[in-house]
Order: C-alpha cells, then structure tokens, then sequence
C-alpha cells in the first residue's frame, strides 16, 4: 500500500472516530508504527490530525478548540445513546441530580423524557438551558435551572452566580461532561468559566459520575476542572488504554463500558 493509500485510511478513521492509535493503526495496515508515525507526522503537517500521545485525533481537538453543542449533538450518536441509557439505569427514585450541559447529558436528558422510558421521580438540577426545556414537562420530574451567564457556543450557564448556587447545595449525584479526560491532566475543557461550573459541580455532589465517549479519552483541554480520584464513576462506550485505565483503576474509579 502507498503512504498516500494509507494516509487516506488514517483519514477516514479520524473522520468516523476523532482518533488513532499507532498500534492499532499498525496492525490493520500491516506495517511498522514507525511508518505509521510518518504517516501522522505527515498528516499533522498538512493540518489534517494532531498528534497526541500513542496517536493522533482530529485537528479540532486542540486544547482551545470548542464546537457548539449542535455541531457536537451531531456526532457520534449512538455512543452518547448507549452511554445516556446506562447513566439512565443508575438513576434511583427520589434522587436529586446535578446534569451537566453538554451533548451526552443532552442524550441522558432525551432518554428521560422518551415516552416509554421508566418513570421516577427525580429532581434535576441543570446549567444547560436545552436539558431544562426538554425536561420541564416530563412527568415525576422537577427540573431547577441554575443562574448566571449563558455562553451561547455550549448552551451552559457559567460565572460566579451558577458556581455560588452550586457550592450551596448537596445532591446525591453529579453526572458531568467534558472535552477531554487524561491520565495526567484529568478532566478538562477549553473555557475557564466552564471549568469553573464543572469543578463546582464536582465539588457539591456526595456521587460523581463522569459521562465521556470514547473519542474524549487521551485528550488534554486548556483548563483541568477535576482529578481522576474526584471521580466514583466513568461511563463511556469503548476501553480506555492501558496507561489511563491503570490510572482509572489507581483512582478508585469505577468503567463502565455501554
């Protein structure tokens, strides 16, 4: 195969995936990982990935990079599904619950108001302005929206109001988002004020739990907002790698793989 047949490859795969590991990358192409470093050095080169550690992911994963939340809803679907229907199963009657803004706790908030889906009562404590409008007329649910200011790229409410009402209260369960989650760095995501809401939320809750796709593990976002051991739970939708698993299970945290 010529580099230019495999770097088409490696192209279609960040395309479906967002990433790319060298040894997997190796052993479908049946070459060295050295050549496939070339391979990304190369792609990286011409703007097309950027290299991480072990791989590479789509060049719109830099630390400062943010799609909207619609550019977001539309990609990977199904896994934010599969993730949202396992976070949905943990959910007990009567349980208060912190919902972060982002596209898979919207999926979590779209499989709650499914018609069909299993009815409990909760009260949902949310910063996301769409989770809020989709939520506010299922039955047995009550939905708080907090305050503060609304960034219009993710739909989040964020500052020094939303993180007050946060720290002020104690639910029985967070279930947070982010762009990025990494053996060293955490959780992350590129605004500061987002940060800033997370790790409140992080902070309030007596239960964790961290809803992250497969796309999100490696990556390293501009503001770290929580430590791996500030976690209970992780919910994604394919293994993590060796280094971040170790890590994960160092942690205490618990994998869920949907």
């Amino acid at each position: 195969m010529y580099a230019a047949e495999r770097q088409e490859h490696v192209l279609g795969r960040i395309r479906a995936e967002r990433r790319v590991s060298v040894a997997a990358l190796a052993t479908e192409l049946d070459v060295t990982t050295e050549t496939v470093r070339r391979d990304l050095d190369a792609l990286e080169q011409l703007g097309h990935v950027r290299r991480v550690h072990g791989g590479a992911v789509a060049a719109d994963l830099g630390s400062l990079v943010e799609a909207t939340l619609d550019a977001r809803s539309g990609e990977r679907i199904e896994a934010k599904r599969a993730i949202a229907a396992a976070v949905s199963a943990m959910l007990g009657d009567r349980s208060t619950i912190v919902v972060d803004a982002g596209s898979t706790t919207g999926a979590l908030a779209a499989a709650l108001a499914e018609p069909g889906a299993p009815r409990r009562r909760l009260s949902v404590i949310t910063n996301a302005l769409p989770i809020a409008a989709q939520l506010q007329t299922v039955d047995g649910i009550e939905t708080t929206l907090i305050g503060g200011r609304l960034r219009g790229v993710t739909s989040a409410i964020v500052g020094a109001t939303a993180v007050a009402q946060l720290l002020a209260l104690r639910p029985d369960v967070a279930i947070i988002g982010a762009n990025g989650l990494s053996a060293d760095f955490g959780l992350s995501t590129p605004d500061e004020d987002e940060a800033a809401t997370k790790a409140a939320m992080v902070r309030c809750a007596r239960h964790r739990i961290a809803v992250v796709d497969s796309s999100k593990l490696g990556i390293e976002s501009l503001h770290a907002f929580a430590a791996l051991d500030d976690l209970d739970v992780l919910v994604t939708d394919a293994a993590p790698d060796a280094e971040l698993a170790d890590a994960l299970r160092a942690a205490g945290v618990e994998v869920v793989i949907a």
